[in-house]
Order: C-alpha cells, then structure tokens, then sequence
C-alpha cells in the first residue's frame, strides 16, 4: 500500500506540473510567474517581501518575477496607502480577463469527482492534502537553504 501512495503521489505530482505548464504555456506565463498570481488571487495584494515568504523565493528572484508580470501587464505595484514605503503588488483583474475560462473544465470536473466522497472522506482527503502541501514547502525551503 505504502508504495502504490508513492507512486500515486508521484503521479499526482507530474499530472499538475504537466497541467500547469501546458497551462501556462497557453497564458504566456512561466510557471512561477502562474502560480505567483494564483497566490495574489487567493491571499490578495502582497508585498515583495511576502511573495518571498510564501514561494521560498529569493527576494532577488522574487524582484524579477514581479517585475515579468508587471511587463505582462498581469500585475502592478502601488504605494500603501498606509504607509507610502511599503509597495504592494496587486493584479490587474481586467488583464485577466478570460483567463479562468480556461481554469473551468478541470474545476468542474472535480466538482464532479468530489461528489463522490462522504463529507468525512472528504475531511481526510483535505487533511492529507494540507499536511502534504506543508511537507512539500518544508522540502522546499531545505532545498533552498543548502
């Protein structure tokens, strides 16, 4: 059993970087730069130094991200209103536009498979998939820090 889930996980695991690089193939986005703006979407304007933290990108690498999807015109960089050092980056919604169309068969489609699960099956299958995706950002900042 422990090795049909690592190779389930594996699977899973190529499935979305496929899927997401075919994604942002068709976006003209790199990868980073896709799931970048996926976090803006989800936790809303973050500073530089956030987008860092929640990508375990270095601060350097991070400048220039911002500074493609800015170029792309996907992103822009205000002053806070609240304190005019601090700049925050934000999307251009209207940018976007058109661009979670192309999200929608594969939302759907799991729309459709989680209705096969009982609200406790799918209480586990959530479970997993949080301790699972704060096991990966640990691996990940390991990677980084050597």
């Amino acid at each position: 059993m422990l090795e049909a889930l690592t190779v389930a996980g594996r699977e899973h695991s190529n499935a979305a970087v496929m899927y997401h690089g075919a994604m942002g193939e068709r976006l003209g986005l790199g990868m980073t730069e896709e799931k970048t703006l996926d976090l803006l979407q989800r936790l809303g304007p973050l500073t530089a130094g956030e987008i860092a933290q929640h990508t375990g990108l270095a601060p350097a690498t991070v400048s220039g991200l911002i500074d493609r999807l800015e170029g792309k015109w996907l992103v822009r960089r205000v002053r806070d209103t609240k304190d005019r050092r601090r700049v925050i980056v934000e999307i251009n919604y209207e940018r976007l536009a058109g661009f979670s169309e192309l999200f929608e068969p594969f939302v759907v489609a799991l729309s459709q498979l989680y209705e096969r699960y009982t609200d406790d099956e799918l209480e586990l299958i959530l479970d997993w998939l949080n301790r699972s995706a704060a096991l990966q950002r640990e691996a990940t900042q390991g990677l980084i820090e050597e």
